[in-house]
């Protein structure tokens, strides 16, 4: 199983109604501090996070993957969304 697999099935205790995963490891490689640790940004959307603030949303995701950080997982940026909320435009 891969980080990406592994953090998609913890994840699925949220029953996300939106889980994208993106992998920006090979942009940061080498770079002062880590220690081999891959670099990730989640967007997820639950109806679990209804009702809670950002730092809440946060907590519960870290919660989750505490374990894998700072060894496996080295920087992990979160979009936490409640399902109750429109999705956030992005433009790449």
């Amino acid at each position: 199983m891969t980080l990406v697999e592994e953090i998609r099935s913890r994840l699925s205790v949220l029953a996300p109604t939106i889980l994208d995963i993106r992998d920006d490891s090979a942009q940061h490689r080498g770079h002062a501090g880590n220690n081999g640790g891959g670099h990730f940004f989640l967007t997820i959307a639950s109806a679990e996070f209804c009702g809670k603030s950002q730092v809440m949303r946060h907590r519960r995701v870290y919660a989750i993957l505490g374990d894998l950080i700072p060894q496996r997982i080295h920087a992990l940026s979160i979009q936490a969304i409640a399902a109750d909320e429109p999705l956030p435009v992005t433009i790449d």
